[in-house]
């Protein structure tokens, strides 16, 4: 059974993970960490100013972190210190901050994904053999999520993003605004932040008088809850290196 430290643990999707992981049988979620100390669903919440702490004191095996790019270099840091496997999946890191997250991996083993849902993978993967198929066709990309969402596009959306520019040389332009003519080399991008959307993504490409539409909507955030913890399953006990979520769908 893998033991595993929730970071972000009273967040949407943190909260997620630990309702998830107390119904797991692979799974024990030995602690959950977050800003504040307290509990959830029957695991204790620890401060993650504690969590060199946490990593020792609760023989952890995989920490799970959907908090923010600040306190997920500190956790990455203890993680490395503690020999504790790391999964990712807060996104909005900087340049700098990404480099630092993999310099952890030299350590331990990271996994990193900005969606844990399986088919948001497979879409990346079908997103890449349209773009090359139809190289002349205009492309806009759109994504929705919740109201307290603060990076905009999301990580998902700038992951297309970049499986697109692996294939078509284009730039972004974010929104558009006033006298604005199209330009070929490029693609919009669009985020929409209202309710509880729990994240919607859809690339669109438009030419030869039709219009091809790839996208993925989630229903539940159980969705990515599970595949998190899929992925921590997957990469205990592994070696360290930079991992992503592919894989694991890959081998199941």
């Amino acid at each position: 059974m893998t033991r595993v430290a929730v970071v972000g643990a009273t967040g949407r999707t943190g909260g997620e993970v630990v309702d998830a992981g107390v119904e797991r049988d692979d799974v024990e979620v030995a602690v959950g960490v977050a800003s504040e100390a307290g509990e959830r669903s029957g695991v204790p919440v620890r401060p993650v100013s504690e969590i060199a702490d946490v990593l020792a004191d609760r023989d952890v095996d995989v920490a799970v972190d959907f908090s923010t790019p600040e306190a997920t270099l500190s956790v990455a840091d203890a993680c490395a210190e503690a020999g504790v496997a790391l999964v990712v999946g807060t996104t909005g890191f900087d340049e700098d901050a990404e480099a630092s997250l993999r310099a952890v991996s030299e350590d331990v083993p990271v996994l990193k994904a900005t969606n844990f849902s399986r088919g948001i993978n497979v879409l990346q993967r079908v997103v890449g053999d349209a773009v090359a198929a139809l190289d002349d066709y205009d492309l806009e990309l759109m994504e929705s999520h919740h109201n307290g969402k603060v990076d905009a596009p999301s990580g998902t959306a700038n992951s297309i993003l970049e499986t697109v520019q692996e294939e078509r040389d284009v730039e972004p332009v974010y929104g558009r605004e006033g006298h604005a003519p199209r330009d070929e080399d490029e693609i919009g991008v669009f985020a929409r932040r209202a309710g509880d959307i729990r994240g919607e993504h859809e690339l669109i490409l438009a030419g030869n008088d039709e219009v091809l539409s790839l996208s993925h909507r989630a229903e539940d955030r159980g969705v990515f809850a599970a595949g998190a913890l899929d992925a921590a399953v997957w990469l205990a006990g592994r070696n360290p290196d930079w991992y992503n979520f592919g894989a694991v769908i890959d081998d199941s």
